[in-house]
């Protein structure tokens, strides 16, 4: 067998010596390319708008989701007669605050132990708030904030009228 495949390299060490392929190769490989037909090319105008499409459906979806994400669902969006309800309860909060404020000057221990109340109720609204953006039943969460607001509503209520007294008393020790 050696020597059969010593000969044949003898007899065709020209053909291997060679550079390229051979006319008769290229002339099959023509041959063939001719048989299946030229390889079909995209126009540059399709491809661009290809891409004009998906960047434009790329951009509307990243639109509504952006915009989506940044929509915070309020309690008026939920139930509009609370969201009013809400809107006083806040405004009457605030008065009572202020008034509570003018005698954090004369007795501040007193309002120190208040305003810790308070602001556990507010931690507590601040905390259902964002609830209400992620919850299934936000009519519940809005009832929820409401109570909390009629709470804190309450406490300033007492704590005012706690203040009340104790200035009374004050003034009548005093006499």
């Amino acid at each position: 067998m050696n020597n059969k495949l010593e000969s044949f390299i003898k007899d065709n060490k020209k053909r291997f010596e060679e550079k390229g392929p051979s006319q008769e190769l290229w002339n099959r490989i023509e041959a063939d390319l001719a048989k299946k037909g030229a390889p079909k090319t995209i126009k540059l105008y399709r491809w661009m708008s290809v891409a004009a499409i998906l960047i434009l459906g790329i951009g509307i979806y990243f639109g509504y989701s952006y915009r989506s994400l940044n929509k915070s669902i309020e309690v008026a969006d939920i139930n509009p007669t609370l969201a009013k309800k809400e809107v006083r309860f806040a405004s009457m909060i605030e008065e009572k605050r202020d008034s509570l404020n003018n005698y954090a000057k004369t007795n501040p221990e007193l309002y120190q132990e208040f305003t810790t109340d308070l602001s556990r109720l507010d931690r507590d609204y601040e905390d259902l708030k964002k609830k209400l953006q992620t919850s299934v039943n936000r009519e519940m969460v809005v009832k929820a904030m409401m109570k909390n607001r009629e709470i804190q509503l309450q406490i300033l209520t007492q704590q005012l009228s706690i203040i009340t007294q104790v200035d009374a008393y004050k003034k009548d020790s005093s006499l």
